[in-house]
């Protein structure tokens, strides 16, 4: 039996749509605050962990691109499940097993004791993203699509913030172990909270469906439900060439994007001389950048550009490549300067709306596998700078001007290949 759609846009829905579509968004953008309390907890502490193993660089650079590698591998996947049985219960699914694998990595006492259930807390965390993601689409049509993906943009940048306080507060206060072992419990809570608030899509509350009048998203929407069995969205998405730039564009943003949050709180505590409670208030304020940026992109890209991601995407390309440039020349001892930089720099970060770009090209049907192959190739990218720039500082002793001029190189090469997405 297929499912009733409207045949009116989304503003001409019933009230009770409109309060299930914002209940939606703001319980995942709600839980979502809390997820990284179980990933990326290890870069705040990175420093207490070296210290106390007596790890090198290459070895911090290994257990990144673990975890990295791990949500690539997990993101290649979960995406296609969920379309399979169901959103929300494979986001709960991906809370419970998060929680249970940073308590296994808190009791590591070597690289690889560490660096193991690190990964798989990367694996089984990914099922917590491209889920949610599809969910807001089955509420949230096209062209409001930039606002809604804009808010879970600004909980993922809180969730960094949160993160970095709590972890790093954490570390000081009662070791890094705790860090592991606490905070995540947290996520199991919110992602329970969440199972028992949201529906996958309108019909489960018997509403009726938006139907799309943007041709970006309905064109792929109107594919036959035969094309979109089995392994048919990812044959339906490998074959669209806008789709596979635009992963690659993913895939460098992530080199920069985490390849500061990893590199730049040792940069700042090992050449900068700050102290560690320093360190972690000064780089708090990137991930402070990617909190404020996102929704204004939406914003923008949903009223002012006729949902057009692009020009957005290279906005953020250019400012973010300024920055990158100025934070490789200007010393870390001067505090207030990197502070602006790394502010100005989260903040352009921002303001690229990569993901809801991807969803447009997908349409909402395969939604969930879109943003999952590009995140897939973000992690990819993100795990291969983990290791190449540990062992440009740890092997060959380059200087950290170099990894901050490439990063910023990396940005400038996005701009020029994000210009051919016409979407």
């Amino acid at each position: 039996m297929e499912k009733p759609v409207n045949p009116c846009s989304d503003s001409f829905m019933s009230k009770a749509y409109h309060r299930w579509k914002w209940r939606v968004l703001l319980a995942f953008a709600g839980f979502y605050l809390f997820v990284y309390l179980g990933r990326f907890n290890f870069w705040p502490v990175a420093p207490l962990i070296r210290d106390e193993l007596n790890l090198t660089y290459l070895d911090i650079g290994i257990i990144n691109a673990c975890l990295l590698w791990g949500f690539c591998i997990g993101d290649l996947v979960h995406g296609r499940l969920s379309e399979i049985y169901g959103f929300r219960v494979w986001v709960l699914l991906g809370a419970i097993l998060t929680t249970i694998l940073n308590w296994t990595t808190s009791f590591g006492a070597s690289l690889w004791t560490i660096a193991i259930p690190y990964g798989l807390v990367g694996l089984v965390n990914a099922a917590c993203w491209s889920p949610g993601i599809s969910m807001i689409s089955q509420w949230w049509p096209r062209r409001e699509r930039g606002l809604a993906l804009g808010i879970v943009g600004t909980a993922s940048g809180a969730a960094m913030l949160l993160m970095w306080w709590v972890t790093g507060w954490i570390g000081v206060e009662f070791g890094w172990r705790y860090a592991f072992r606490y905070p995540p419990i947290v996520i199991l809570l919110a992602g329970i909270v969440f199972f028992l608030l949201v529906r996958d899509r309108p019909t489960d509350v018997n509403l009726l469906e938006y139907s799309e009048d943007d041709p970006v998203s309905a064109v792929p929407e109107a594919y036959t439900t035969d094309k979109l069995q089995g392994l048919g969205p990812y044959k339906v998405l490998l074959s669209n060439p806008r789709f596979h730039i635009a992963s690659h564009v993913k895939g460098l943003e992530n080199v920069v994007k985490y390849g500061l949050t990893t590199w730049i709180p040792i940069y700042y505590f090992e050449v900068g001389g700050h102290s560690f409670e320093s360190t972690v208030m000064l780089t708090a304020l990137l991930p402070l950048g990617y909190l404020v940026a996102p929704p204004l992109a939406g914003i923008i890209s949903d009223r002012l550009l006729q949902s057009n991601r692009r020009p957005m995407i290279m906005t953020s390309c250019g400012i973010s490549a300024f920055v990158l440039f100025a934070v490789a020349i200007i010393p870390p001892t001067y505090a207030y300067v990197g502070a602006a930089l790394l502010l100005v720099g989260g903040i352009s970060i921002g303001l690229s709306p990569i993901t809801t770009l991807a969803v447009d090209i997908a349409g909402r049907n395969i939604a969930a596998t879109s943003s999952g192959l590009l995140d897939a190739h973000g992690y990819a990218y993100a795990g291969l700078q983990a290791l190449l720039f540990s062992l440009v500082l740890g092997v060959t002793g380059s200087p950290w001007i170099l990894v901050f001029t490439v990063m910023g190189m990396v940005r400038i090469l996005s701009l020029f290949l994000i210009y051919r997405v016409r979407v």
